[in-house]
């Protein structure tokens, strides 16, 4: 199968990218039922892609419901060997503003009610220190460093930042924002998780840029006189959509970058090589065949 690039984000995102190019779109069943949307194949400046809303068309999946099993599979079963992903995130650190982006290095998981491995009926231990793509991420912050050179990018884009993934569906607490803090973590968000561990079960390289809408409720937030709760949350769209625009602009320089970087092998594309603990021979065949396209290359 072809290689692509995979985008994960959200619809609006979606339109961003399908103004700019035609797209094909595919149904696409996995063993762990439908992804969310169905995916978009599309030739983007000269790279083929393939993106998936995370959330469904019309924002329709919480973040415990988004099915990140048969979206990250589907995007497997499509040639993605590398996925940039994109998501709203509030920011615990005062130097990471509204409309910032970041590269996320590190993150913390405290979802309790997902479904984190494809691999229910085997041992499979995928190494986990760094669980986003170096590789990957390198390229990614190669790109803004390239716009800003050109002039192009006045995003402010941070190298590094620990995420911590929180269930939700409501957003945390102040006495919850401030424990986050304590820990030493940057940004708080409920969809990175888990996102990233599958990818890399899947040897699929995983980055991520996360948009900074908010200050989480950390930081006590200086309204205007009369402002109504409505006017805050305007404001932390229009802050959304900006950062959209900056991430939009950042994935089309790293595209084009991955696009040239296809012939390696990155290190998430080996992820299973000694991943695989279960004796081999005492799988049960049918589990087996059911994740050929995971792991057939290693029986």
């Amino acid at each position: 199968m072809d290689p692509r690039i995979g985008i994960i984000g959200g619809s609006g995102l979606a339109q961003s990218l399908l103004a700019e190019a035609q797209g094909q779109t595919v149904s696409v069943d996995t063993p762990f039922g439908k992804p969310a949307a169905d995916i978009i194949l599309m030739d983007w400046k000269g790279v083929p892609v393939a993106f998936l809303a995370r959330h469904g068309i019309g924002h329709v999946y919480n973040p415990s419901q988004v099915p990140y099993r048969a979206n990250i599979y589907a995007l497997k079963s499509v040639g993605c060997q590398w996925i940039l992903a994109s998501g709203a995130v509030g920011s615990l650190n005062e130097a990471i503003r509204p409309r910032d982006l970041i590269i996320v290095d590190q993150v913390i998981d405290k979802t309790t009610r997902r479904a984190s491995t494809f691999f229910d009926e085997a041992a499979v231990h995928v190494e986990f220190a760094e669980p986003f793509c170096p590789r990957l991420r390198q390229i990614v912050m190669e790109s803004a460093a390239d716009l800003r050179g050109r002039g192009e990018g006045d995003a402010t884009v941070h190298g590094k930042g620990t995420y911590v993934c929180m269930e939700g569906p409501a957003f945390s607490t102040r006495a919850e924002s401030l424990l986050h803090r304590s820990w030493g973590a940057d940004l708080i968000g409920m969809t990175a998780m888990p996102e990233a561990k599958l990818a890399r079960e899947a040897e699929i390289s995983f980055a991520l840029i996360a948009l900074a809408t908010d200050y989480d409720c950390w930081k006590p937030h200086i309204a205007s006189p009369g402002q109504t709760p409505q006017a805050l949350l305007s404001e932390i769209i229009g802050h959304l959509h900006a950062a959209t625009d900056n991430a939009l602009r950042l994935l089309r320089a790293a595209v084009t970058r991955v696009w040239a970087a296809r012939t390696e092998t990155f290190p998430s594309h080996r992820a299973l090589e000694l991943a695989i603990w279960s004796d081999k021979k005492r799988i049960d065949p049918a589990a087996r065949q059911r994740l050929e396209l995971l792991w057939g290359k290693y029986f």
